[in-house]
C-alpha cells in the first residue's frame, strides 16, 4: 500500500498543479489600466464586434450552401444559443472585472490547464475572426473593382447602411423566391437549419469583446450586463432582417457567397445601392477587424502576465501602454491564415473553438455559484466540548456545518429540505464537491446525448431500441445532475448581476453549445484537435513551469497550517514545517484566547 501511494504521488502532484485556481486581489476594481468606458461605449463595441462580415458575407454563404431561405431560423437558433452564453459572460464580467474574458473566468473557477486551453481557443477565435473578416473585406473590395466602381470617399454610419438595406431591400422583395418552384423555404431540411446554426454562431461571437473590456469599464457591475444584452439584441435583429431581405431579393441558390448583399443589388440593376452596401460593409468589417485586434493582444497579455505564455508577450509599450509584441506577432499570423483558408473553413474553425469556450464559461458559472464563500476571521464554538481539527482555513473551511444552531447553510451544502432524502448519499462530501462532480456529468452526458442525436441514425445506423435507450440514459443523467445541483445551496451574493435560474440556464447553454459543435465536419474537428495539441505542448513545455500561481505555491510549501477549535470558543493555529521526505515535524499549539491568530515559523 505504501509503495502504491509513493508511485501515485507524482500523478497526484501533477493533477494538483494543472487544476490550481487563480488567486484574485481583494480589491477587484484595482487595475493599472484606465477605467474610461461607459455603457454606451461597451454597447457600441459589442455591436461593432458582431455586425460585420457575418452580416454582409455569412448570410449569403450559409443561405446558398447550407440552408436556403431558412437561414433566418438558423440565425434565430444561433442567437438564442448566444443569449444563454452571453448571460454567463455578463455575470463573470460584472463579478470579476478583469481582462482575459473566458480564460480568466475558467482560471478562477475550474483550473489552470483548462483555463490555458480556453485562452488558447480564445486566441484562435480572435485570430480566425480577424482572418475571416480580412477575407470577406477582400471579397468586397474585389467586388468594387469587378464592377468598375470609382473611388468613393463619402463616409457612412454602419447602422444607417443596415437601415438602407432593409428599407430598399423590402421594396425589391419578391415572395416567389421562397416558393417551391425556387426550392422552398427550407430546401435542406431541419438538418441543414441546425448545421447552418452552427456556422451562424460565428456572427455573434463578438459580444465577448465586452467581457474583455471589463477591466477598462467605469462601472462594470452595471455596464457589462446592459451592454451585452442590448448589443446582442440589436445584432440578432439585424441578422434576421437582413437574411429575410437577401433571400427575397434574389433566389437563394444564385447568391454570391463572397459579396452576397452588394451582388444582389447589382443583379437587380441598382448599382448605386450596391455601392452603398459595399462601402458600408467595408466600414463594418474594418470595425470587426479592429475589435479582434483589440481583444487578441489582451488575451495574450493576460496569459503571459500569469506566466502561462511566453513573457515576451507580456511587455507593454512604455508610450502607448499596449502589448505591441502580441499585436504584431499574432496580427501577422492572422494575415497568413486569411491567405490560406477560405471563408467557410475559417468560420467553422472559429465557431468550434468559441462554442467550447462558451461551454466552459457556462460550467464555470455553476461551479462558482455553488463554491463555499470565502471564510473570514471569526471564532466558532463547539457545544460538545470536543476538540475539532481542520486542515486549512481556506474557502473549504465550513465550521458552520458542525454547529447545532445555524442561521443558514453555507454555499455548496445540501439544502435542509433535501437532507432527509439525499443526506445519506451526498451529505458527507465537502461543500461544492458534489456540484463539481455533477457539472462533469453534465458535460459528459450532454456530449453523449448530442453525439447519439447527431450520429445515431447515420452513419452509425443504430437499431431503434438501442438508439432510444441511449437517449433515455443520457437524458436522465443530464436531468439528474441538474436536480442534484439544484438541491444545494447557492451563494447569496446579489451585489452584481447573476444569471437567473442557475443551473437551468447554464445547463441549457452547455447542451445547445455541445450539440452545435457536433454539427461541424470531420476536417474541422481534425484542425481543432491539432490546435489543441499544439496548446498542450506549449502549456506542458512552458506554462506549467512558469505559472505565477505555481511560484506562489512554492513560497508556502515549507509550511502547513492546522486550525483547532477549543471548547472555550478560541481558534488555535499550529504551524508545522514540511520535511523533504514527507514527514512532519510537530510543533505545539499557540493559543490566543482573545481571538487573534499567532503563527510560529
Amino acid at each position: 500500500m505504501a509503495s502504491c501511494q509513493r508511485g501515485c504521488a507524482p500523478i497526484v502532484r501533477l493533477c494538483q498543479k494543472v487544476n490550481r485556481l487563480k488567486t484574485l486581489e481583494d480589491d477587484m476594481m484595482a487595475t493599472s489600466l484606465k477605467r474610461c468606458l461607459n455603457t454606451l461605449d461597451l454597447t457600441l463595441m459589442g455591436v461593432g464586434g458582431m455586425v460585420g462580415s457575418g452580416l454582409y458575407v455569412l448570410t449569403g454563404t450559409v443561405a446558398k450552401n447550407m440552408v436556403g431561405p431558412a437561414v433566418i431560423l438558423s440565425f434565430a437558433i444561433a442567437g438564442f444559443a448566444s443569449l444563454l452564453s452571453a448571460l454567463c459572460y455578463a455575470e463573470f464580467g460584472a463579478r470579476i472585472p478583469k481582462t482575459g474574458s473566458a480564460y480568466m473566468f475558467t482560471y478562477v473557477s475550474v483550473g489552470e490547464v483548462w483555463a490555458f486551453l480556453i485562452g488558447w481557443n480564445v486566441v484562435l477565435e480572435n485570430m480566425i475572426g480577424g482572418a475571416a473578416t480580412a477575407r470577406a473585406w477582400s471579397g468586397y473590395l474585389d467586388s468594387v473593382f469587378n464592377h468598375a466602381i470609382q473611388n468613393y470617399t463619402e463616409s457612412h454610419i454602419i447602422m444607417c447602411v443596415i437601415v438602407f438595406v432593409l428599407v430598399f431591400g423590402f421594396m425589391l422583395a419578391e415572395p416567389a423566391n421562397w416558393s417551391p418552384k425556387e426550392g422552398g423555404f427550407a430546401p435542406f431540411g431541419l438538418s441543414g437549419i441546425l448545421a447552418g446554426s452552427a456556422s451562424c454562431f460565428y456572427a455573434f461571437v463578438g459580444f465577448d469583446v465586452i467581457a474583455s473590456s471589463s477591466e477598462e469599464a467605469k462601472n462594470p457591475q452595471k455596464a457589462i450586463p446592459i451592454a451585452t444584452a442590448v448589443s446582442l439584441a440589436l445584432a440578432a435583429t439585424a441578422y434576421i432582417l437582413v437574411s429575410t431581405v437577401l433571400t427575397l431579393i434574389v433566389p437563394w441558390y444564385s447568391l454570391d457567397p463572397d459579396s452576397a448583399l452588394s451582388d444582389a443589388f447589382f443583379r437587380r440593376g441598382y448599382s448605386w445601392a450596391g455601392l452603398i452596401v459595399v462601402i458600408g460593409s467595408l466600414c463594418a468589417m474594418s470595425t470587426v477587424l479592429l475589435c479582434n485586434l483589440y481583444s487578441l493582444p489582451r488575451i495574450i497579455y493576460a496569459m503571459a502576465e500569469d506566466g502561462l505564455f511566453f513573457s515576451f508577450f507580456a511587455r507593454v509599450n512604455p508610450v502607448t501602454k499596449v502589448p505591441v509584441n502580441a499585436i504584431l506577432v499574432f496580427g501577422f499570423f492572422m494575415s497568413i491564415i486569411a491567405l490560406i483558408f477560405d471563408l467557410q473553413a475559417l468560420v467553422q474553425f472559429l465557431s468550434i473553438g468559441t462554442l467550447l469556450a462558451y461551454t466552459f464559461v457556462a460550467a464555470s458559472v455553476i461551479v462558482l455559484r455553488f463554491q463555499p464563500e470565502k471564510a473570514t476571521s471569526q471564532t466558532f464554538k463547539e457545544d460538545s466540548g470536543e476538540l475539532k481539527q481542520y486542515e486549512s482555513f481556506s474557502d473549504k473551511l465550513q465550521l458552520v456545518e458542525r454547529t447545532k444552531v445555524k442561521e443558514r447553510r453555507a454555499a455548496g451544502q445540501l439544502k435542509a429540505c433535501y437532507e432527509p432524502y439525499l443526506g445519506r448519499f451526498v451529505g458527507d462530501f465537502e461543500p461544492g464537491e458534489v456540484v463539481a462532480f455533477c457539472v462533469l456529468i453534465l458535460l459528459v452526458s450532454a456530449a453523449s446525448l448530442s453525439a447519439v442525436l447527431t450520429f445515431g441514425n447515420q452513419p452509425l445506423e443504430l437499431p431503434l431500441w438501442s438508439f432510444s435507450m441511449l437517449i433515455v440514459i443520457f437524458s436522465l443523467a443530464f436531468v439528474i445532475s441538474l436536480a442534484l445541483i439544484w438541491a444545494h445551496e447557492p451563494q447569496k451574493d446579489t451585489k452584481t448581476f447573476q444569471v437567473p435560474l442557475v443551473p437551468l440556464i447554464p445547463g441549457a447553454s452547455i447542451l445547445v453549445n455541445v450539440f452545435l459543435m457536433m454539427k461541424f465536419s470531420a476536417m474541422t474537428w481534425i484542425r481543432f484537435a491539432v490546435w489543441i495539441g499544439i496548446g498542450l505542448v506549449v502549456y506542458f513545455g512552458y506554462g506549467i513551469w512558469h505559472s505565477k500561481e505555481g511560484r506562489r505555491e512554492l513560497h508556502t510549501t515549507d509550511m502547513a497550517a492546522r486550525y483547532v477549535v477549543l471548547p472555550s470558543g478560541s481558534l488555535v493555529e499550529t504551524v508545522q514545517s514540511v520535511q523533504p521526505d514527507g514527514q512532519v515535524e510537530p510543533s505545539g499549539p499557540h493559543v490566543n484566547t482573545g481571538g487573534e491568530f499567532e503563527e510560529k515559523r
